[in-house]
């Protein structure tokens, strides 16, 4: 039975309390990026124009994100009564808002790691601007598409089809005999089994979850029958019903808030490369640490025989290993060489304050080559020869040249929460109703709506400590079907086969779409 409350219109406050935090947030963004861009040299009026309208872009993929993956945090508290729904939606907005905010930042730049090395090198040129908007616009399309339909595709499956699509086309456009990246595919799926995996584990607790609060609160069965017209359910199961949609809501933030901010930082390096390469606040002291582990860990690769090999040569073995993951007897010794000029350039500069315009995007890209290049060889076992306290030592440098250069602004998550309010607010109707009334034939009872967002809450939080992206409408959605499944209530085939149908077809969607948008824009640009 539809839920009436969805229909009924918001307070009367609502609309302007709304605009009052939308109004600041932008006040306050806008006060940080004219002070960041004050302090550098004037950029050209293309260039300006070109980063306003790649920042709208962005934010625009993170607005329409919020129509998906935020709507599923409250669709089980608002469809069990336990808040209404417009107060339900501003609570998930401001713990959204608090995820994103208290983000690490490893899943930003897990995500960046896919895309092709030259293009990350090479970020502000016109192929660079060809990549950003290119997986941006095919990811905002797909998603629109599905939202219009009420269905409840992942943001995160349709974002890393697009930069599957990209990279691909990157390929293909190559000229003969220039080397170019061939995409990472064990990212690529370690990052699909993420996908994958994590909404099967959601269908599969969720149910199990809730068998056994069948099993332990046997005197308690109106946990387990739908709610009767608009009664709230007790007041134990209301604030666990509450406390569950928090955090699937500060979860969502903390996980799929990232990958928007992953994508706006690559814009401002490469467009302001001065204010945005480098973590700037990085103090002497620190600088001085970093420039002494850099020059350890330079002696710890060192070979005599490559002693005279030059920076540039040092570059281009580091960025063919990148691209094409095969080692030469060349490799430790090229990352030796970038690491003694990195650190040399930290030491010189005294900090990375200092850092005068003209270096700061080719020290950067030396950081980027030698952080990258060591966790790959890492993974594939490259640094066994070293003992253990050697290995501790380049791993102490990898967290130096992330802290160097793996930052993210204030006012760059505070602009990702507020798109991703906005789209909660304005299109969160659609695949709330589809979460709470159309996946299974019963409405939605207390203890599939506390056991669904329990376990959501639970998985995103735990892929967002290992850096991983998940889609949490796949994890909120899988969940509700789990426990539909284990309340003997079925499944709505209708629903179930539009939300596989999205799923399989918004990976090979989005690659064509990308790639196809990749094509055009580099034909233009």
């Amino acid at each position: 039975m539809p839920h009436s409350k969805i229909h009924a219109p918001a307070h009367w406050l609502f609309k302007p309390f709304v605009a009052l935090v939308v109004l600041s947030g932008l006040i306050y963004v806008a006060i940080q990026l004219n002070a960041d861009l004050a302090s550098q040299n004037p950029i050209p009026m293309i260039s300006f124009v070109m980063l306003g309208l790649a920042l709208m872009v962005a934010l625009g993929f993170e607005f329409v994100n919020g129509f998906h993956d935020t709507a599923n945090a409250v669709a089980t508290v608002i469809y069990t009564n336990a808040m209404p729904p417009h107060p339900a939606v501003i609570w998930s907005g401001f713990f959204n808002f608090l995820g994103v905010l208290l983000s690490s930042g490893a899943v930003a730049y897990g995500i960046l790691a896919l895309l092709p090395v030259e293009l990350i090198l090479n970020v502000g040129t016109n192929a660079g601007f060809a990549m950003i908007f290119a997986l941006l616009i095919a990811a905002i399309i797909w998603n629109m598409g599905t939202w219009y339909f009420g269905i409840p595709a992942s943001s995160s499956h349709t974002l890393i089809g697009s930069i599957v699509g990209v990279g691909l086309m990157n390929q293909l456009l190559a000229p003969p005999n220039i080397a170019t990246s061939s995409l990472d595919w064990t990212q690529v799926a370690k990052v699909g089994t993420a996908l994958i995996v994590s909404p099967i584990i959601g269908f599969t607790v969720a149910a199990l979850v809730l068998l056994i609060l069948r099993k332990v609160l046997k005197s308690k069965p109106d946990l387990f029958t739908p709610p009767e017209g608009d009664a709230p359910p007790p007041f134990w199961i209301r604030v666990l019903l509450i406390l569950t949609c928090t955090g699937v809501s500060f979860a969502h933030g903390s996980n799929d808030g990232q990958k928007g901010m992953g994508l706006i930082m690559l814009i401002l390096i490469g467009i302001v490369p001065l204010s945005y390469s480098l973590n700037r606040t990085m103090d002497e002291t620190q600088a001085q640490t970093f420039a002494a582990i850099s020059e350890k860990s330079s002696s710890l690769l060192a070979d005599n025989r490559y002693i005279s090999m030059q920076d540039d040569h040092a570059r281009d073995v580091v960025t063919l290993y990148l691209q094409h993951h095969q080692q030469t007897p060349e490799l430790l010794q090229a990352i030796s060489v970038l690491a003694h000029e990195v650190g040399s350039d930290v030491a010189r500069f005294g900090s990375l304050n200092n850092v005068p315009h003209e270096e700061t995007r080719n020290l950067r890209n030396d950081m980027y080559l030698n952080a990258t290049a060591l966790k790959q060889l890492s993974k594939e076992g490259g640094l066994k020869h070293l003992n253990d306290v050697d290995q501790q030592m380049l791993k102490a440098y990898r967290e130096q040249l992330d802290k160097a250069t793996q930052f993210i602004p204030i006012w760059v998550k505070v602009a990702v929460a507020i798109a991703l309010g906005m789209g909660t607010m304005v299109g969160w109707k659609r695949v709330v109703r589809t979460v709470g009334e159309r996946i299974g034939k019963q409405h939605l009872t207390y203890a599939q709506g506390a056991s669904a967002e329990a376990v959501a809450m639970t998985t995103i939080s735990v892929a967002d400590m290992f850096g991983m992206p998940v889609s949490t409408t796949q994890v909120v959605s899988s969940a509700v079907a789990g426990t539909m499944v284990a309340n003997k209530a079925g499944l709505q085939v209708k629903t179930i086969k539009m939300i596989l149908s999205a799923w399989l077809l918004t990976l090979p969607a989005s690659i064509i779409l990308s790639g196809c948008l990749y094509w055009l824009f580099r034909q233009f640009v």
